[in-house]
């Protein structure tokens, strides 16, 4: 079995992918679907196991892949890893800026440390991989990157660390698609909302318990798919995007349209996409 794209077959032969976070959740759904519509994919993380683990899924479907572990806050580690594939490919075509992570916590009790850590995972990181694949392939030969942000418009309770980050990164995604016009690059960024991904059972306690419930204030009474992500990425990275840049999708579902004086009706009506051969429901919602 392979990918089940709903794009052409061949839309991103010839060209070079990069995915960071490529060994898990949404990034990995990604590198499987431009993979199987023809580039070559190099995956990032900081694990080296889980990046060869997805390469050999990869190529069991016929796509190809490489691997970088590195940690993307580091600039040192950036700037070598992405030399690598510059040199191993030529050039870079397409950038899926999607590595990250968080923790929740109360903002009156997260320290310093904690705030740090988390922007610098969401926000710092993307800057970094993104100048440098600018400064050594795209200013040259223009291309496309892609940013992750999230649904912090009314706020993150309980997130205020990947809330400010993820706001910044939607800023830093404007800026450097105004700056870098110039060189023919592309800069926009998705935003999801609650995926039924992988990153779900890494949660705990309180937090964890409302996982399941989540459906219950989605417009579409859902949660959406790690493919459904995956596709607004791909649109992106294309070139039907060719005049979209400094732009955000939202994949959220209609959830920031909540209003509290109307009653929310359930609904079963809404049929996910599903394109992955690979996807698991996570465990905390049964799987």
């Amino acid at each position: 079995m392979s990918y089940r794209s709903v794009f052409t077959p061949g839309l991103f032969a010839g060209r070079t992918m990069v995915v960071t976070g490529g060994g898990s959740g949404i990034g990995r759904c990604t590198a499987h679907e431009i993979a199987a519509l023809g580039a070559h994919v190099a995956i990032a993380g900081r694990k080296q196991e889980k990046l060869d683990s997805v390469k050999a899924e990869i190529e069991a479907a016929g796509g190809t892949c490489e691997t970088h572990a590195f940690d993307i806050r580091e600039e040192a580690q950036v700037k070598d890893a992405v030399a690598k594939i510059v040199v191993n490919n030529g050039r870079i075509h397409g950038l899926f800026n999607n590595a990250g992570g968080q923790f929740p916590s109360p903002a009156a009790e997260l320290s310093a440390k904690g705030f740090d850590v988390v922007v610098r995972n969401n926000l710092t990181g993307g800057f970094l991989v993104s100048r440098e694949v600018y400064v050594q392939s795209m200013r040259e030969h223009g291309g496309s990157i892609v940013n992750m942000t999230a649904d912090y418009r009314n706020g993150f309770p309980t997130m205020v660390h990947t809330g400010a980050a993820r706001a910044g990164m939607a800023n830093l995604t404007m800026t450097l698609a105004y700056e870098w016009a110039v060189s023919g690059v592309r800069v926009n960024s998705v935003a999801p909302g609650w995926i039924a991904s992988s990153g779900m059972d890494t949660y705990s306690g309180a937090f964890k318990e409302q996982i399941p419930k989540l459906k219950g204030h989605c417009p579409l009474g859902r949660l959406g798919t790690e493919s459904e992500v995956s596709a607004a990425v791909c649109f992106l990275l294309s070139d039907a995007s060719s005049y979209i840049t400094g732009t955000e999708i939202r994949i959220d579902g209609g959830v920031p349209l909540a209003n509290r004086s109307v009653d929310l009706p359930a609904t079963d009506r809404s049929r996910p996409f599903n394109g992955f051969h690979l996807a698991k429901t996570p465990k905390v919602l049964g799987g």
